[in-house]
């Protein structure tokens, strides 16, 4: 397998999508339950890959297309050896929620001093981590590679082809119960990030805050945390949602404040930009930069993003949700000061037998803080609470609803799964 591995370094890009064709690739011919690419390496060359690799040997012709027992396996352990050639810091983020933003927020801030590649989007499984790693190039000082999971090993898995020096785990909850079976589950699989640092001699960094993080800390490894209180090392104060977060920070051993007045919202936000200055910090940007690049990044792809309509003030939070991020949302809605303030809330996917239950502690929690929603999807149609509006079962049914029962003038949280499609309601808000 290894013998292929000068395929790369004389292509100048690796593809595995045959509608993603870049002239002069190698491309990576991989299957999966309703795909062969393998059918499709006589046409990659067609479309320009100057190199193949196959996994099925009856496509291999030994002199453009090359054959190897798994592709897939070729792809990451061509990724670690790439990886390998450079010595820089590589960060690993995982967690149930704030993965992404994290991701984004630290970026911003490291790139105000370094050279930096982080993931694209959010390419975060076995596939995604190696064509991340594999478009690192000599320019780049530091690489960020977010860490998804779906099941037990996954990160333990990502973390031997990506091999992190530095990394943080934004948090566990209730994310892919369907998948872990248990938030014990989803705990021991995202704590695998910390059993590499660990064995590397690399560097956590942590939520002083989150005693769930504390507890699954292992002893004798070097460690920089962030919180509210005097413990942590980045001290941070949320002081006002409007609904954008505003803080301050500052260091453990420095009293004077840095004031953030940031363009994402909700109270989850606040962690994950007191993350990005304790990386910022770790890594020498100044106080100045960290604070600036913080308040220029603005949200995309429906992550924490405030618009406004004609109509109404949005807070569109649709690209995925459970039941912590759920919980999460809402509280920091019920912080926000507006009048008429309306919840626009998508099922929870991937909750496996977990789903009811769950669903039903979501719509106790809009009465405890007084928030009347209207539910999309058929997990909450099963759940009830006097506080539900209307209960949609599809998106379809509440674009119907909603084109023919326009609201106005209120403050509008959109929450749900991806698969939900909340966002196909904005252009009606």
């Amino acid at each position: 397998m290894e013998q292929y591995f000068d395929l790369f370094y004389q292509s100048n890009t690796v593809c595995t999508d045959t509608r993603k064709i870049e002239a002069g690739c190698l491309f990576i011919c991989l299957k999966g339950p309703n795909f062969n690419a393998n059918e499709f390496a006589y046409k990659a060359l067609e479309l320009g890959a100057k190199y193949v690799i196959v996994d099925e040997e009856k496509y291999a012709n030994g002199s453009s297309i090359f054959y190897v027992p798994d592709a897939l396996l070729f792809l990451q352990k061509l990724a670690l050896h790439h990886r390998n050639k450079f010595d820089i810091p590589f960060i690993g983020i995982t967690g149930s929620n704030g993965k992404t933003s994290t991701k984004e927020l630290i970026n911003v801030v490291l790139s105000k001093k370094f050279s930096v590649l982080a993931t694209e989007g959010n390419l975060n499984n076995h596939i995604g981590v190696p064509l991340t790693l594999l478009k690192i190039n000599a320019t780049h000082e530091i690489a960020i590679i977010e860490m998804g999971a779906n099941k037990f090993k996954d990160i333990e898995e990502l973390c031997s082809i990506a091999e992190p020096t530095h990394g943080i785990i934004t948090n566990i909850g209730k994310a892919h119960l369907e998948g872990f079976g248990s938030f014990e589950g989803v705990l021991l699989t995202k704590s695998e990030l910390y059993t590499s640092l660990k064995k590397n001699k690399g560097t956590i960094v942590y939520n002083q805050d989150d005693e769930i993080l504390i507890n699954a800390l292992p002893g004798d490894v070097r460690k920089f945390s962030y919180g509210t209180t005097s413990k942590a090392d980045i001290i941070g104060v949320l002081t006002r949602l409007t609904p954008f977060v505003h803080f301050v920070w500052h260091t453990s051993d420095d009293p004077n404040e840095q004031l953030v007045e940031g363009k994402m919202v909700g109270k989850y936000n606040f962690y994950n930009y007191l993350a990005a200055v304790a990386f910022g910090k770790l890594f020498n940007v100044s106080d100045i930069e960290i604070s600036k690049a913080l308040e220029d990044y603005t949200p995309v792809n429906n992550r924490s993003q405030v618009e406004k309509t004609e109509a109404n003030t949005l807070i569109m939070d649709c690209y995925n949700a459970n039941p912590t991020s759920m919980k999460s949302a809402l509280e920091s809605f019920h912080m926000i000061h507006a009048e008429n303030k309306t919840a626009i809330l998508g099922d929870m996917l991937e909750l496996g037998d977990e789903s009811i239950k769950e669903h039903q502690a979501i719509a106790d929690l809009l009465v405890e803080l007084s928030i009347n929603a209207y539910t999309v999807g058929k997990e909450f149609k099963n759940v009830a609470s006097t506080n539900f509006l209307k209960q949609f079962t599809s998106i379809d049914e509440a674009k119907t609803f909603f084109t023919n029962n326009k609201l106005r003038d209120q403050f509008v949280l959109l929450k749900g799964s991806r698969g939900i499609k909340l966002e196909e309601l904005k252009n009606l808000l």
